[in-house]
């Protein structure tokens, strides 16, 4: 049998994860922008990395620009609809946590450390694929073209 792109083959608002590689490869990405952003823009870069890291997922498409380029994107399953900034931001909050800590010397850190490594964790054995971001925010990571959106 074969089966259309875009059509969910598990049933209504349940979808098959993302690569997991393919999630740390955009994700990576996404981190070198913020961190990029404050070294380069000094004064102020740490606070625009920390904007970008938060509403990233909620650029046109639910992509962020790591996303884009590895071919995923954030969806609200239930909905079938894209993330929007709402989701984005409440969907990153521990990565913004993470990013926040990393200024504070071995304990910052060692927490970053952590969070990162909880949500990667959530990641590989939760079998949609979603972390803590995801689950307080309803959303779900795909690859590019598996959701149906509705006309």
């Amino acid at each position: 049998m074969l089966e259309q792109v875009g059509v969910n083959p598990l049933g209504v608002g349940i979808y098959p994860k993302a690569q997991v590689l393919n999630r740390f490869i955009a994700k990576l990405i996404d981190l070198f922008l913020a961190a990029a952003a404050a070294e380069v823009i000094a004064p102020v870069g740490f606070l625009a990395g920390l904007a970008y890291l938060l509403v990233a997922d909620g650029f046109a498409g639910g992509r962020s620009i790591g996303k884009r380029l590895i071919g995923l994107q954030t969806i609200l399953p239930e909905t079938r609809e894209t993330a929007g900034f709402r989701e984005s931001i409440i969907r990153n909050i521990p990565f913004a946590v993470a990013h926040l800590a990393f200024a504070i010397p071995y304990v910052g850190w060692l927490a970053t450390a952590t969070i990162v490594a909880f949500e990667a964790i959530l990641i590989i054995g939760n079998e949609r694929g979603r972390r803590l971001g995801d689950e307080l925010a309803g959303t779900q990571v795909l690859d590019a073209g598996r959701l149906a959106l509705p006309d």
